[in-house]
């Protein structure tokens, strides 16, 4: 008896195991219809991914079309269609075999280049060239590997701002215990821009303080892009150990003292992408005529990345040299401050804005106070003479600003 149940236990065991086999044969048979099924209702993906990119009506949304095309290898091939690389025939038209040449073409691609300042046709003349020859170099500038550098805006006849800087907050050496280097970023001038001939002035002011850097072209307002764009190069190529840089206009106040305590407070993860500023957002071109800041839409349509205000910005040595290589695939832009937030945002970045920078000034009611200059980085905008009374104020021990 228990040799008959125990076959028939056997028995029902295994017609258990065939019947859950041929349940899975089912449900996989039922599934696999079913893929095929599904399959035929998902829509076919055209064959390129990327849409064919339209010439932009803007010169220089046009000028950076071409950068993208020739830094962008799956863009590249995707716009052209084909293996070789071939550019589309909008974009063949690619300028002078020199670009360091004046670009006669630029006039007839931009409908009101004959109405724009003189000095914004020069700009758009030369704007693919960025190699100019210096004038006046300070190779050595940074051998001491500084903590901080400071990169000051400035033009030939500032001596006086230059001077006042050199004497308060710009003052090179040990500073808090951290070393600072001070370099002025001047280019050119000329009789064409009613400017007296200071050359020898200047060479004997670079022998004296070994602190200028010049470079042969000419310095306007439009090419304050041009002076950033040569001294990222200059810093690559003779300052890339400095831990930190702080770019400012000759007519800024700067408390160096307070920009060290916060660069010696920062978590390393922070320091690598630094850049903090006066930030403006949500910005766009002025289409005003009477403004300095005008664009028209025959040069630029879009909007602005946010940027920090030129007057003065601070950001690590690191990214500095990053700023260098991304600002070789962003076509120059007539205001430095908004192409400095381009190349930022070419690199995946954005300045961070810090309510120290105060580049628009601070109340008329606090500006005699220099307690408010002690808990502030940078201020906009401040005469030399104003520059050593409020330096001179900060750094007494006595003052009490509790």
């Amino acid at each position: 008896m228990p040799v008959a149940r125990q076959k028939m236990r056997v028995f029902y065991v295994m017609m258990m195991s065939l019947n859950i086999f041929v349940c899975v044969l089912v449900g996989v048979s039922w599934n696999l219809g079913l893929d095929r099924s599904a399959r035929q209702r998902v829509p076919v993906q055209p064959a390129r991914f990327w849409h064919k990119q339209e010439r932009s009506k803007s010169f220089w949304n046009k000028e950076q079309q071409l950068l993208d095309f020739i830094h962008n290898p799956v863009v590249n091939s995707a716009m052209s269609g084909e293996t070789t690389g071939k550019l589309p025939d909008w974009l063949n038209d690619t300028g002078p075999l020199d670009p360091c040449k004046p670009d006669y073409r630029v006039p007839t691609q931009i409908v009101d280049y004959n109405s724009l300042p003189e000095r914004f046709q020069d700009f758009l003349l030369h704007m693919r060239c960025r190699t100019y020859p210096m004038l006046i170099n300070q190779p050595r500038v940074c051998d001491g590997k500084p903590f901080l550098l400071l990169a000051v805006k400035s033009l030939t006849p500032h001596f006086d701002r230059r001077q006042a800087i050199r004497e308060t907050w710009g003052r090179a050496g040990v500073l808090a215990n951290r070393t600072v280097a001070t370099v002025f970023l001047l280019g050119s001038t000329s009789s064409a821009d009613y400017f007296p001939d200071l050359r020898g002035m200047l060479v004997h002011e670079a022998e004296l303080h070994r602190d200028l850097l010049q470079w042969d072209y000419r310095d306007s307002f439009y090419n304050l892009t041009l002076k950033e764009v040569l001294f990222l190069e200059w810093f690559d190529q003779n300052c890339p150990h400095a831990q930190y840089v702080l770019k400012g206009d000759d007519d800024v106040f700067i408390n160096t003292l307070r920009v060290i305590d916060l660069l010696e407070g920062l978590a390393e993860s922070k320091a690598k992408d630094l850049f903090i500023g006066d930030v403006i957002s949500d910005a766009g071109p002025h289409r005003d005529r009477k403004l300095k800041y005008f664009v028209p839409e025959s040069v630029f349509v879009g909007t602005y990345p946010p940027y920090a205000g030129g007057g003065g910005y601070l950001y690590s040595g690191e990214l500095a040299l990053r700023l260098y290589i991304a600002s070789q695939q962003v076509v120059l832009y007539p205001i430095d401050d908004v192409y400095t937030g381009m190349c930022l945002r070419k690199l995946g970045l954005a300045p961070e804005k810090h309510s120290g920078f105060k580049t628009f000034d601070i109340e008329e009611k606090d500006r005699d106070n220099p307690c408010i200059y002690r808990s502030l980085m940078l201020v906009h905008s401040r005469t030399p003479r104003e520059m050593s009374r409020i330096w001179s104020s900060i750094i007494q021990p006595e003052l009490d600003c509790q």
